[in-house]
């Protein structure tokens, strides 16, 4: 069996993956594309593979693992082989996001913006301290990261409810589906946190008309895809005073173009997509666990095409 590796940090793959499967599968010949090129694979371990990596695929590739959560870009290539293909699911970063989310959560709650402002102009001003449970967070997006970030957030004493396409049960959590759901989220939340993967049902869904549903003085926090937020319709909103300020950590053309206003805005916070980054180790065990339940014949977790992840 070969087990071909295309993706950042190859070596580091590598090696994980080795540590991993050797013990139990000792003849699986694990390679890089920059020790072998570009060659046919049993298993193809890849993050945005070329398009003439997967040209040369043929009817031995069984699956291909995508070095990452989201598999959009995977999905936009033309030529794309038939077979199934595995994303991470958390392998530590549920973790990362969570941790993310919560800083973006605690800077606006503890009101560190304002502090901010206060100290360029030298004023020295305690603001008065809201109850957490007048916070109420809505994570837009409850797969395996969703629900991580929203039971974290719910330990630290915020009231959470949580959207997603089709109707899903947290303890703890108020959930919502569908359109009706999301105008209830967005009309009720303090914080929205999008996690939001790229589909054809997800792109623009938070545009003008949406945000401005978030009530006065709202925040939001995109760590999912840039294609899911309009970033001009919301900087419009924080400029008018809607809303009270944003992080912003994916968009729509990335790197964010060093022209755009956002970069400027005193009340935005833009990171260059850094929110939840894939942990190798955790990734390779997870990745191990799926390739050995594929030897034995059993079934693993994979990408739905249809709704693409």
């Amino acid at each position: 069996m070969r087990i071909l590796i295309h993706a950042p940090e190859a070596q580091r793959w590598q090696a994980a993956l080795m540590r991993e499967l050797h013990p139990a599968l000792p003849e699986a010949d694990i390679v890089t594309t920059q020790d072998v090129g570009d060659v046919p694979a049993d298993l193809l371990v890849a993050w945005k593979p070329t398009a003439s990596l997967l040209a040369c695929q043929d009817a031995s590739l069984k699956a291909i693992f995508n070095a990452g959560a989201g598999v959009d870009a995977l999905l936009s290539l033309p030529d794309l082989p038939d077979v199934p293909i595995v994303r991470l699911r958390d392998a530590g970063m549920g973790m990362l996001m969570a941790d993310y989310a919560l800083y973006g959560i605690l800077h606006f709650y503890r009101d560190m913006d304002r502090y901010q402002r206060q100290q360029i102009n030298q004023h020295w001003q305690e603001q008065p301290l809201a109850d957490r449970s007048a916070w109420r967070v809505g994570i837009l997006g409850l797969g395996t990261l969703g629900q991580v970030c929203a039971q974290r957030i719910r330990a630290q004493g915020f009231k959470v409810q949580g959207w997603s396409r089709s109707q899903k049960h947290l303890e703890g959590i108020d959930t919502h589906h569908g359109d009706e759901g999301l105008t209830t989220l967005l009309n009720t939340s303090r914080v929205i946190v999008s996690l939001l993967p790229d589909t054809t049902e997800t792109r623009g869904l938070l545009n003008a008309q949406r945000l401005a549903q978030l009530p006065e003085g709202a925040v939001v926090i995109n760590a999912g895809r840039g294609s899911t937020l309009d970033p001009d319709a919301l900087l419009a909103l924080v400029e008018n005073g809607h809303l009270r300020g944003a992080m912003l950590d994916v968009f729509p053309e990335e790197p964010l173009p060093v022209q755009h206003p956002l970069w400027q805005n005193p009340r935005v916070i833009v990171t260059p997509h850094v929110a939840a980054p894939t942990d190798v180790n955790a990734g390779a065990r997870q990745f191990a666990a799926d390739i050995l339940a594929l030897t034995r014949g059993e079934p693993i977790e994979t990408v739905d095409l249809s709704t693409g992840y």
